[in-house]
């Protein structure tokens, strides 16, 4: 394993705590880069601002500045686009489309050659070639 890109669900869920984010960093990854996608942090900060204004945004808020400080964000480049041309029309012509976000997301780990850690495995196990972390163990 090269790397893992971690989801948006696994980090709602590590910040919801029902999912265990360090645990499995400790046990499954180990040496292995970590990383987010773009994708993944404009939806972690979407969730920031649809918080109702208060505490609960600002632990929102301090959670995600702690994930984007200490995990780098891997870019939607024209390469990872060049990745995610070719996947959608596979999936496509198999009629398995999956959710836009999640294909680009999933162009990304795919480009990287990473693993991708999610909690969303009916869309993300539809797509070919790309390997899901073993995520299960770590539940609260």
């Amino acid at each position: 394993m090269i790397g893992v890109l971690l989801d948006t669900s696994v980090l709602i869920a590590d910040e919801r705590k029902i999912w265990d984010l360090a645990a499995f960093l400790e046990k499954h990854v180990r040496k292995a880069q970590v990383g987010i996608s773009a994708i993944t942090a404009s939806e972690f900060e979407e969730g920031v601002h649809r918080a109702p204004p208060g505490k609960r945004r600002e632990q929102r808020r301090e959670f995600y500045k702690f994930i984007v400080e200490n995990y780098p964000v891997m870019p939607f480049d024209l390469e990872t686009a060049s990745t995610h041309a070719q996947l959608r029309p596979e999936l496509r012509k198999t009629g398995i489309l999956i959710g836009p976000h999640d294909l680009m997301i999933a162009a990304t780990a795919l480009h990287l050659g990473w693993e991708i850690a999610t909690l969303n495995t009916s869309e993300f196990s539809r797509v070919p070639g790309l390997t899901l972390s073993p995520v299960e163990p770590y539940w609260v």
